[in-house]
């Protein structure tokens, strides 16, 4: 066999888990001619009980697709304390760290998938002991998030989990990141930028492509649809968005909000459309992935909108490559790396992130130009996509990594 061909994927969350970089990713490696074995737990994310289906015991493989998944004992906890979430992330960290030490197949390269950071220090001891070369592929910057979103609040905690990362980014032999921004700001950290690649994310690309179905009883059948989806949170600040649509009532009478999705603040923006009397927005619940690309093909624009904070200028929203292979026009209200991919790939307007009057003028500024303008910005949107952020593009790319660390180790 060619040498650099054999990866272990280290994954604390995999299929069936709602995970990003699970089975999808591993069957493309094996498509692309590597021999891969996943490292992962038995499923029990979000809800912290094992699936049905599954036992915990002390090891269990299946060979799924022509991938084989070895799966180890943890700990199964979502509380929302951090002590079970602990005991969650340690007991991988212990479990895969000893299978990987005494059991598994020495492997060409390992890649290891952040958060949680645990599985960054098996990989970093696997490093050290077995000499495997580690690709870190890091989803999630620890520890801004953890304060961002409050989990951990407590100063010598996150001081702790600083040391760490930097602990592990020293001894791994690449990172790969989701965005320009979080490779700035592991550079500002003292990591090497020769070290550190930039694969953008792909969407779920079947899911997109789906156009069946019927639309629901309420969608409008006319007028410039603009459309939300996704989790409609703190985060996304959608009360400016709805400002946009008041403006827009007056300015341009044909322009249509349409929010597809849940979260804690469906019921408030309903209050706040009510009250305002907002005759060209409409509310739908969330629906299955398989079921979204009906809704995408439905619209004549889609809109990314979060709320301003540095932390999101350096994050790339998922919807946005899930738009982009959509093939739809964007309206970017996110500032940063995010509003830089929809310039380069020419598909959309960038507004200002919770900026009502901005917001407006992007969507009228789609409304005024023309059919074939709007066809242009979809195939370029499309294309760029396929070229840029697809599945195949950035496994590819992984390829080429996985390959060049591998030679470099001498395997």
């Amino acid at each position: 066999m060619t040498m650099g061909h054999r990866v272990l994927l280290l994954t604390q969350w995999f299929d069936p888990e709602p995970t990003f970089k699970g089975l999808v990713f591993a069957r493309e490696l094996v498509r692309q001619g590597f021999e891969v074995e996943v490292i992962t737990g038995f499923p029990n994310y979000p809800g912290g009980k094992v699936y049905p289906g599954y036992r915990v015991k002390l090891i269990q493989k299946d060979v799924i697709d022509g991938v084989t998944v070895t799966r180890v004992p943890l700990y199964p906890s979502h509380d929302k304390g951090a002590k079970g979430r602990i005991l969650n992330y340690a007991s991988f960290a212990a479990s895969s760290l000893f299978y990987g030490l005494f059991f598994a197949k020495k492997a060409d390269v390992m890649y290891a998938y952040h958060p949680p950071l645990t599985v960054g220090v098996t990989a970093a001891l696997l490093r050290l002991l077995r000499r495997t070369p580690v690709v870190y592929d890091i989803q999630d910057m620890w520890p801004d998030t953890l304060r961002a979103t409050g989990m951990f609040s407590n100063e010598r905690a996150l001081k702790l989990v600083s040391k760490v990362c930097d602990w592990v980014y020293k001894r791994v032999d690449h990172i790969v990141v989701l965005s320009p921004g979080f490779r700035r700001l592991l550079i500002e950290r003292g990591v090497p930028s020769a070290k550190i690649d930039v694969i953008y994310n792909w969407c779920a690309e079947d899911a997109i492509s789906d156009r069946g179905g019927d639309l629901p009883a309420g969608f409008p059948s006319e007028g410039f649809r603009v459309l939300f989806a996704g989790n409609m949170g703190k985060a996304q600040a959608l009360p400016s968005v709805l400002e946009a649509a008041d403006i827009l009532s007056h300015e341009a009478p044909t322009a249509r909000f349409v929010f597809l999705g849940g979260g804690v603040e469906v019921d408030r923006l309903k209050e706040m459309a009510e009250r305002k009397g907002l005759g060209n927005v409409s509310f739908f619940p969330a629906v299955p992935m398989n079921e979204v690309g009906m809704y995408l093909g439905a619209a004549d624009a889609l809109l990314v909108h979060l709320k301003k904070d540095p932390l999101f200028q350096i994050t790339i929203p998922s919807k946005t490559q899930a738009y982009m292979a959509a093939g739809k026009p964007i309206i970017m209200a996110v500032d940063g790396d995010a509003a830089d991919l929809v310039r380069e790939g020419k598909c959309g307007c960038v507004a200002e992130s919770e900026n009502p009057r901005s917001i407006a003028d992007a969507v009228m500024k789609l409304m005024c130009i023309s059919v074939d303008q709007r066809e242009e910005m979809v195939s370029r949107s499309k294309a760029f996509y396929m070229e840029r952020l697809s599945l195949r593009a950035g496994v590819a790319a992984f390829g080429e990594i996985f390959k060049k660390i591998g030679r470099r180790s001498g395997s």
